[in-house]
Parts: structure tokens; C-alpha cells; sequence
């Protein structure tokens, strides 16, 4: 019997992420449902422009996933067959796939082993090999909800005529501090030409799918809202033609990636609370750092210096938080075991099949690689109760 109590305690399983539902998320579906629109309707556009006051960009555009806003966004930049570009091996694979999905050339940089995040020595270095021109574009990832220094990497593009898409799905209500000081919000438009995010389940703001993309450029903005519908647009200023109130022109060849009214009232609902989600997963990972800071066999992964205050706040947020460990497949079975599913972030890009016979080989990139032998990410939400984060803790402690 005791056994068995061990490997099975009588506790719910608790994942790594899990959406907050509330009864005020009900009722506003609930009232969406009951109107006049189920999609197209008012309450996209209103979740656009909350969601713009949010990260203070003055453009945001929702689509029906992170996938498709990427998508679009390699779109509205123009990527083709002749576009190469540059991203982290460490993120998920829809950061890479949307430059393919536009028959572009995919290339990765290694990340910095402290952080994880993207390293613009690592970029700089593969700009410097080729002649200007060469490569198009960056996509550094907002990793786990750590801010990268975009003020450097705007710079660094500048210097090769690149574009920037910040993926910052791991980050909303993330920031960084810029050179003179100044709290920069991921997402807010001053450094990249298009950001994106993501509201699926496990993200800080959770739709069950749902996408935004957030610019301060009014003519990619414009793009995108043609783009996400077909290429169409019923702009009267914009057509070439007009036969009267049904007419619309189909000007280029878009997708279908809107998003129902239904989800964007859950979207506002759900953004109306971020801030409080936010916080409790900053305190959340600041008990984490407490339990491991003088633990032997685990390491964590460092905040980006520039998201870090005078006072000791951080910009982090915390979609994830990831230990180090040595023998990561032992404790992650132990985990499970014992009801404690975490999750590995991520699988490095550049080792999967497909990429691999695109020419990427195991070893390319080692930092990476090293970082995915050894990383685990443990359960942060904003629900989940102290007594459950102290069962992790204690779990953890006794497997290393």
C-alpha cells in the first residue's frame, strides 16, 4: 500500500498550463451567442482595440491562431522563394514554418545558454558572413515570456535592412527597459515591424484559439486586414471598381483567418483580469526561485538583465517556467508518476525531420541541443494553489 500512495497520490493531476474559466467569461460568450453576430461582428474589432491599449501599439489585427497571425505577417512583408531569414532553433516550429509556408529559406542562430532567448552575437555573426542583403528578416522569440532587448536587435537590423517579427506569444504584458530607461511593452511596435500572440489555453489570455498581431505601421495593417479575409475588402477608398452597397474586391490572394465574435468577447473577458494573472505567475516563479537558488543538480534560467528594475521587478512573464537538470527524462517520468505533468520546451527546430532534409543536422546548433537535453518545464498558472506548487517543490527536491 504504500507503495502504490507513492507512485499514485490521491491529488488531481496538475499540467504544466490550464486555462482559468470564470463566470464572467461564461456570461460574455453567453451574450455573444444571444446577439446579432457569431463572426464579423462588433466584438472583434472592440478585442482589437483593447488588446492595441494593452501593449500601446496603435494597430491590432485578430486571427483565428498564433500560426496564422505568423503567417500573415511573412505575407504582408512580402516573403517569397528569394526571402531568407533568420530565427531561434528554440521555439515552436510555427516561428519557422510561416517563411516556408511563403517558399522563403529558413536559417537559425544559437541562443545564449543563460537565458535561452535568441543571441544577437550569434545573428550578428551569421549577418557578418554573407553580404548585405542576403538575409530579409529576424524572428527572435519572447521565450517563456522572457523579453528580448529588441532596442539591440532594431539596431543590429537596421544595420542589414532587415524587417522584424517579434513573436511574442509566451509575453503579453511582458517589457523590457531601452537604453534611456524607458519601459518598453512587448508587442507595443517602437522596435518590431509586427508582433504576434497567441490565446490558446495555456496562454496568459486564453480564447481556446486566437491569434492578434499588433503594428504601428498603418500600411502593413491595412495588408492584414485584407489578407485575413481572402484578399478582399469592401473599403470603398480602396477599390478599383464600385457597383454599389454589396460590391467587394477580392485584390489579392488572402486565407480565410478570422476569428468568431464568441471568442473575442471570451478574449476581452479574459483581458479584463491579465494583469492579476500576470502577477500571480511572477510570484508563482519568484517561490520557484526561492526553493531552487541553493538546490545542487537544478539550474533555472536567467531574466534578460534589461526586463530587470532597480527595485527587483522583472518584465518576465512567465508563460513558462523552465529548470535545468541533468538526468531530465528521470525526473520527468517521476513527475508524471506522481501527477505532476510538465513539459518539455521545445524540441530544438532545426533537429526535426523536415528541417533536417532541408540540410540542418544534429550538432549545428549546440547550445540549443544542450539546452534541450536538460530542459523541464514545471506547472505555472495563475490557479494553480500553493499547496499544489509546494508538492512540485517537494517532488522535484526528492528525485535530484
Amino acid at each position: 500500500m504504500t507503495q502504490k500512495s507513492e507512485a499514485v497520490p490521491e491529488t488531481s493531476p496538475i499540467p504544466y498550463g490550464r486555462q482559468h474559466i470564470t463566470e464572467a467569461d461564461i456570461a460574455a460568450v453567453v451574450e455573444t451567442l444571444q446577439s446579432d453576430f457569431l463572426t464579423q461582428g462588433p466584438k472583434v474589432e472592440a478585442f482589437e482595440r483593447a488588446f492595441a491599449d494593452y501593449v500601446g501599439a496603435k494597430y491590432a489585427v485578430a486571427v483565428s491562431n498564433g500560426t496564422a497571425a505568423l503567417h500573415l505577417c511573412a505575407m504582408a512583408l512580402g516573403v517569397n522563394e528569394e526571402t531568407r531569414v533568420i530565427t531561434t532553433p528554440i521555439t515552436f516550429v510555427a516561428s519557422a514554418n510561416c517563411i516556408r509556408y511563403c517558399g522563403g529559406t529558413v536559417d537559425f542562430a544559437d541562443i545564449d545558454s543563460a537565458t535561452a532567448l535568441l543571441d544577437i552575437e550569434r545573428v550578428r555573426e551569421k549577418l557578418e558572413s554573407k553580404p548585405k542583403g542576403y538575409y530579409s528578416g529576424l524572428i527572435p522569440v519572447d521565450f517563456a515570456g522572457n523579453p528580448l532587448n529588441l532596442e539591440k536587435f532594431r539596431k543590429l537590423a537596421d544595420e542589414y535592412g532587415l524587417w522584424i517579427i517579434e513573436d511574442a506569444c509566451h509575453a503579453p504584458g511582458g517589457y523590457f527597459y531601452d537604453s534611456h530607461g524607458n519601459k518598453q511593452i512587448c508587442g507595443n511596435g517602437q522596435y518590431a515591424d509586427l508582433s504576434i500572440f497567441s490565446f490558446h489555453p495555456v496562454k496568459h489570455i486564453a480564447t481556446g484559439e486566437g491569434g492578434m498581431i499588433t503594428t504601428n505601421n498603418e500600411l502593413l495593417y491595412q495588408k492584414l486586414l485584407k489578407l485575413r479575409t481572402h484578399g478582399i475588402t469592401r473599403n470603398q477608398e480602396l477599390m478599383e471598381e464600385n457597383h454599389g452597397g454589396w460590391y467587394m474586391e477580392m485584390q489579392e490572394l488572402g486565407y480565410n483567418y478570422r476569428i468568431p465574435d464568441m471568442l473575442c468577447a471570451l478574449g476581452i473577458s479574459q483581458l479584463h483580469r491579465a494583469d492579476a494573472g500576470l502577477a500571480r505567475r511572477k510570484g508563482i516563479a519568484k517561490v520557484y526561485d526561492e526553493a531552487f537558488s541553493d538546490i545542487a543538480g537544478v539550474e533555472t534560467l536567467q531574466t534578460n538583465k534589461v526586463a530587470i528594475d532597480e527595485s527587483g521587478d522583472t518584465g518576465h512573464a512567465y508563460h513558462l517556467y523552465v529548470i535545468l537538470v541533468q538526468n531530465r527524462k528521470g525526473l520527468y517520468d517521476f513527475l508524471r508518476e506522481r501527477n505532476i505533468f510538465a513539459q518539455v520546451h521545445y524540441i530544438p527546430a532545426h533537429t526535426m525531420p523536415y528541417y533536417r532534409k532541408l540540410g540542418f543536422k544534429k550538432g549545428d546548433y549546440p547550445e540549443a541541443e544542450k539546452y534541450y537535453a536538460e530542459c523541464l518545464s514545471l506547472p505555472i498558472y495563475p490557479s494553480l494553489t500553493q499547496q499544489e506548487q509546494e508538492y512540485i517543490i517537494e517532488k522535484v527536491k526528492e528525485f535530484v
